[in-house]
């Protein structure tokens, strides 16, 4: 069966158990690979405050840890949870580490790289902490590179709330 939306997909949690996206239908999401070893790292502060601004309204932040960029996360899901906790005070849903790109792409990442190519229609995720703005029917209606930061991404989330 050809996935639709969001709410297609199943993935798996911090304690590697499936997660139906369907349990997210009728929010707003920003979907994000994020690294707890990268220059972008920070950006986790901005999402947690995105996230605690507009929870409330219907909107949640996915995280995905990846590896797959200059192996800027190789601890363990618990390892992570614990670090974002600590260190930036991370409440939104944390899920298991995935790959974006390459044989092994987790397929949600294939399917949102489908649905919104970056720059220069490429389908390949360039670096950790690239999001996808996902509207509250499912369908992908941004993608932003890693270099935009939360704070710059607020008028699109508050468009769609």
């Amino acid at each position: 069966m050809e996935k639709k939306t969001v709410y297609d997909f199943t993935v798996a949690d911090m304690r590697k158990q499936p997660v139906s996206l369907r349990i997210y239908s009728g929010k707003v999401m920003l979907i994000v690979n994020t690294a707890t070893g990268c220059g972008f790292t920070p950006q986790y502060e901005g999402l947690q405050e995105l996230y605690r601004k507009y929870r409330d309204k219907g909107f949640v932040v996915l995280d995905f840890p990846c590896n797959q960029f200059g192996h800027q996360a190789p601890e363990s899901e618990k390892e992570i949870a614990d670090f974002c906790d600590l260190n930036y005070h991370v409440t939104f849903p944390q899920f298991a580490k995935i790959k974006v790109n390459g044989e092994d792409a987790d397929p949600l990442y294939v399917w949102m790289k489908k649905q919104k190519k970056g720059l220069l229609g490429s389908t390949t995720i360039k670096w950790n902490f690239t999001k996808f703005l996902i509207d509250r029917e499912g369908n992908v209606v941004q993608r932003f590179s890693p270099a935009e930061t939360p704070e710059q991404i607020e008028k699109h989330i508050k468009a769609l709330l």
